[in-house]
């Protein structure tokens, strides 16, 4: 579970309620719910949404929210640490000894590649095809990653139509200056969910979602320029600090420190 993002989103609805209570107290809670005006800005913003998406794209997107929550993420570190491994049984045993080696990997993108090695593709093929794997893979999350931005967009824009349509409301019966007060204070929730909608859910989870697409492309970049190594049969040690280098400094140490390598 990604605890970063979990926490993020409570902590964001902690303050929210933080500030309306320390200000108001806890009656003042009901202020802040008006229906009209969830209806407005949520399911406005979400019709505006479904317009600019795909039906299955949209229903993807939706769903994409458990990704940012349930961790799950690759690592790039454990991948190098794996690539090494392979290389050191390739360099005993033979590439052909890399297909039994893979019944234990669970990463199908670096199983794909091992099969792709040991049945003696071409290592020009062998790039081009993992690579097109991971273009299609990036754009399957870009689809993803636009789904949020553009409810991000769509939250605040909506906020305003409905804050607009309240004013215009509040206008129309301007004889009772009693009412003032509440009609203006309804019309300004919209406003308040579009920007809770933009700033609390939706572009951080475009954000994670960013990072985890990051993360995912540089561990199989690293599995892609590891599995032409080893079929290339350079030396694991050479493959080890090829490797390393897309790491940052600090998350190098003790990176396949366990794995040798052959002189």
């Amino acid at each position: 579970m990604d605890i970063a993002s979990l926490g993020g989103l409570v902590i964001g609805v902690v303050m929210v309620v933080f500030g309306i209570v320390s200000s108001g107290g806890v009656s003042a809670l009901g202020n802040f719910v008006d229906i009209p005006s969830v209806i407005i800005t949520i399911g406005g913003s979400l019709s505006s949404t479904l317009a600019s998406n795909k039906i299955p794209d949209f229903i993807g997107g939706l769903k994409s929210i458990v990704l940012t929550i349930k961790g799950g993420v690759a690592d790039p570190g454990e991948t190098i640490k794996q690539i090494i491994d392979l290389s050191n049984v390739g360099r005993k045993e033979g590439l052909l000894a890399l297909e039994e080696a893979a019944n234990g990997i669970e990463d199908q993108f670096l199983k794909k590649g091992i099969m792709l090695v040991v049945d003696g593709t071409d290592a020009e093929l062998v790039r081009g095809i993992l690579e097109t794997d991971l273009v299609c893979l990036e754009s399957r999350h870009k689809t993803v990653i636009g789904f949020w931005e553009k409810w991000a967009e769509m939250g605040p824009a909506w906020g305003m139509i409905g804050t607009l349509v309240g004013l215009v409301n509040m206008l129309k019966n301007l004889e009772d200056a009693s009412t003032i007060g509440p009609n203006m204070a309804v019309a300004l929730l919209t406003t308040l969910y579009g920007s809770l909608i933009a700033n609390w859910l939706c572009s951080p989870t475009a954000a994670k979602l960013k990072v985890n697409n990051d993360l995912e492309v540089t561990q199989k970049t690293i599995a892609i320029e590891g599995l032409l190594s080893i079929q290339a049969g350079e030396n694991p040690r050479v493959i080890e600090e090829k490797l390393k280098s897309f790491l940052a400094p600090s998350q190098r140490e003790g990176v396949g420190a366990d794995a040798g390598g052959e002189e």
